[in-house]
């Protein structure tokens, strides 16, 4: 069955890096464009990044572009997303989500998207 299992979530201080890793199984990895997601308490799922199933298109929130970058390995079935200079406002659940197809303009909103990780925490404080 399809599977996304993320992972490499934790606490770190401002100004930190974390990677999530976002382990995909059940499905031709390669097929598919993938998303991160997040979510913060109160606060409604928001797209982080989306990748195009070759990886050759990205798109990104805008409060994020320029500290985050995603990235993919469909050899290892993995999508990848590098975290830098975190500020306290990212703190969420990250979710990765299998991209169904749709409006790309839409990429951000979490209707075209069939499975979904469990997801990982991130939390940044000092």
């Amino acid at each position: 069955q399809v599977q996304l299992v993320e992972s490499g979530g934790g606490l770190v201080q401002p100004g930190g890096s974390l990677r999530l890793s976002c382990a995909a199984s059940g499905f031709t990895l390669d097929a598919y464009a993938i998303a991160w997601f997040r979510q913060a308490p109160g606060k409604e799922r928001e797209g982080v990044s989306w990748i195009r199933s070759d990886g050759a298109d990205t798109y990104y929130k805008d409060s994020v572009k320029g500290r985050f970058t995603i990235s993919r390995d469909n050899a290892k079935n993995t999508v990848y997303l590098q975290m830098n200079s975190l500020k306290p406002e990212d703190t969420a659940v990250y979710y990765c989500a299998r991209y169904g197809g749709g409006d790309i303009n839409a990429w951000a909103l979490a209707y075209d998207y069939d499975f979904w990780g469990q997801g990982t925490q991130v939390t940044v404080s000092s």
